[in-house]
């Protein structure tokens, strides 16, 4: 007797699952492979090098704009003249870059500055730490010699008279402040840079510019005005 074959059933047949394939499925999904990390070493250094091309392009910019070619007044030249408003004094407006000299009746509001005796002259920016140092040396200063002997005294170059009155009241600082709200004693005395110090002899000759931080030490600009009262020219 011979066996008959067996037959497919009719009919769908059934989802046989493969074993690996199962695994899987209950693993869930593939994750997907991670992106490989940007290094952005490279483009930090790109930024860093396009900012320091475009300070230094604005610095060229505002030089040649202004017509500012040196930083400060430099020692032999006549010290440009100007008046301008004292901080806390009540007057507003600009510096006059054109001022009448007259000794004898000097404006008590505002810093004339036509070299009527030896002047140690500081410029700074209010907004800047270093610079603010300057005017507290200046004042250590004028308590060591005689108002007589020398005019000790500071211009905040491009500032309001509401800001520097500020500082005058927090530093206690009893020396001139004038204030110069449109930049145009800055402009005047060349001041790309702080801190700088201009000593005049009586006539308004520069004896010395000094520039940076070095002479924020009372001791290292005692010296400088000892010298400027010796010499008398």
């Amino acid at each position: 007797m011979s066996e008959t074959p067996p037959t497919e059933p009719d009919g769908p047949q059934p989802f046989r699952l493969d074993p690996d394939a199962a695994i899987g499925q209950a693993e869930g999904p593939p994750r997907p492979e991670p992106e490989p990390e940007i290094d952005t070493r490279r483009y930090r250094w790109m930024i860093g090098i396009f900012g320091l091309a475009l300070l230094v392009a604005f610095s060229v910019y505002m030089f040649t704009s202004r017509g500012i070619q040196t930083t400060g007044v430099p020692a032999g030249k006549q010290l440009p003249r100007f008046v301008a408003p004292l901080a806390g004094s009540g007057l507003t407006g600009a510096a006059n870059a054109n001022p009448r000299c007259d000794p004898a009746h000097p404006n008590p509001q505002a810093l004339n500055v036509c070299g009527r005796t030896p002047l140690v002259l500081g410029l700074f920016v209010t907004g800047s730490g270093e610079c603010r140092r300057e005017v507290d040396t200046l004042q250590a200063l004028s308590r060591r010699f005689p108002a007589a002997k020398v005019q000790f005294a500071a211009v905040a170059v491009d500032a309001s008279g509401a800001r520097t009155e500020s500082l005058v009241r927090s530093h206690h600082w009893t020396i001139p402040v004038a204030y110069d709200p449109d930049g145009r004693v800055g402009e005047l005395y060349g001041v790309s840079i702080c801190p700088m110090v201009e000593l005049s002899y009586r006539g308004g000759v520069v004896a010395d510019r000094l520039i940076g931080n070095h002479w924020l030490s009372v001791p290292a600009l005692a010296a400088r005005v000892r010298r400027l009262l010796a010499a008398r020219p």
